[in-house]
């Protein structure tokens, strides 16, 4: 029987190296990311604790790097999951650099590793609590379905919302619209991975110990006021959520968000005026 292959992007810290540790008893993982030593370092530790891994540089946000990632995960077995957790905060970039990884990332992925993936294999895209908090008149879902046809349209659509908006807000703009797209996207993707035989979804995530929710350590802890569980979440638990939803038994499983926030969006909490509704 071929290996069972696991990919991860964003594997190098955080929930993509905890979903690393989660899948590494029963796959083959190969980690992704664009910085060579954090692969490396994250690498030694899940060899230790005897994971049969596999770095890979990758940049999400071009075609030509996961078309490479898929072809190289393809030749080590069979592809089982994907874990899309490379992504940028409003703190990480600016606003272009986030919707090219988080959005044209999503997209390069899913085009990428759809026509490599086994017979019950399952994509996740992580996507963010965000995405249900941000009013939905900032976000220009007329026009996702140009993710399918014309992606080149579709950034010029997205980057046009999102230009409209001040200069020192574009970045939280950019990363809201970014993971909304998300949403509406496995949505949009689940005939095309039903119909080989995968599933697609995503997984919204609220404030997490990671060393991205270091960058946005103050506003994690406004959020953290309103939600039920006043904690931050911990990777291990988003991983284990990554498993649930990606293991075989799961296969009636397909096109929808799963938001596991602590209850922040069940507060009601409004994210323009900072309070409860």
């Amino acid at each position: 029987m071929e290996k069972k292959v696991c990919v991860i992007t964003g594997g190098g810290s955080g929930m993509g190296l905890a979903a690393a540790k989660e899948f590494g008893g029963s796959y083959t993982v190969v980690i992704a990311g664009r910085t060579a030593g954090k692969l490396e370092a994250a690498a030694s530790e899940l060899r230790a604790a005897g994971v049969d891994v596999r770095p890979r540089a990758c940049d999400v946000s071009e075609r030509a790097s996961t078309d490479a990632l898929a072809a190289f995960a393809r030749t080590l077995g069979r592809i089982g999951v994907v874990i899309n957790a490379a992504g940028l905060s409003p703190n990480m970039g600016t606003a272009e650099s986030i919707m090219a990884v988080n959005a044209m990332g999503a997209i390069n992925m899913h085009e990428s590793f759809l026509p490599r993936m086994g017979e019950n294999g399952c994509l996740i895209d992580v996507s963010s609590m965000s995405a249900h908090l941000t009013p939905g008149f900032i976000m220009p879902r007329r026009w996702y379905s140009l993710s399918r046809d014309d992606p080149e349209r579709f950034m010029r659509k997205m980057m046009g919302r999102v230009n409209f908006f001040p200069g020192r807000v574009r970045p939280g703009v950019a990363y809201a619209i970014s993971k909304n797209f998300q949403l509406d996207y496995v949505r949009m993707e689940a005939a095309r991975f039903g119909a080989s035989g995968a599933r697609v979804l995503s997984v919204s995530p609220g404030n997490f110990d990671t060393p991205m929710g270091a960058v946005e350590k103050e506003e994690a802890e406004l959020y953290i006021r309103y939600c039920a569980v006043k904690r931050l979440g911990r990777v291990e638990e988003i991983a284990r959520l990554f498993a649930m939803c990606a293991d075989e038994g799961m296969g009636y499983l397909t096109g929808v968000d799963i938001l596991c926030d602590g209850g922040c969006v069940a507060s009601g909490v409004n994210p323009l005026k900072r309070n409860v509704a």
